[in-house]
């Protein structure tokens, strides 16, 4: 079935969890946690390490964005 004009609320319903849960992760309130990508990647699937790599490049992506980590010295390789 496609996903085309699904609600929030249908979204929820199908995934098994509440429609605050997905209106927090559309608006990146929560972050993707990894039985959240389980469900969507049953709900889509394309399974959940695709959903998994997009949260951790946003995670990183945001730490970059963020900075502190200019100090840290690389360890010599022997």
């Amino acid at each position: 079935m496609p996903a085309t004009g699904l609600t929030r609320a249908e979204v929820a319903r199908r995934l098994g969890v509440s429609r605050l849960s997905v209106y927090e992760l559309l608006n990146e309130k929560r972050a993707l946690s990894p039985d959240m990508a389980m469900r969507l990647g049953r709900l889509l699937g394309d399974g959940p390490a695709i959903w998994l790599r997009m949260q951790q490049t946003r995670d990183l992506w945001a730490l970059e964005q963020r900075g502190g980590y200019e100090d840290i010295e690389a360890l010599a390789v022997a």
